[in-house]
């Protein structure tokens, strides 16, 4: 009769792992959801950040190079 009553207690504690597994699943799957949303809403943010960088460089004057500059450099 132990045996079988050492066997349930275990298969009880095996059950409680499992569900105890099943929330912690649950939740790192929730986790994962956010911060993959996360992820992309910071992955979007960038890309309009880069496209407005992009519009400001294009709006910038053309440089000049220093070595064809016509201004005299104190001679």
């Amino acid at each position: 009769m132990s045996r079988i009553e050492d066997l349930t207690e275990r298969v009880e504690r095996l059950l409680l792992r499992h569900e105890e597994l099943q929330r912690t699943h649950a939740l790192l799957q929730q986790q994962l959801a956010n911060t993959t949303q996360e992820r992309d809403s910071l992955k979007a943010r960038l890309a309009a950040a880069r496209a407005r960088i992009d519009a400001l460089i294009d709006k910038l004057p053309a440089s000049n190079d220093p070595s064809s500059s016509t201004e005299s450099s104190g001679s």
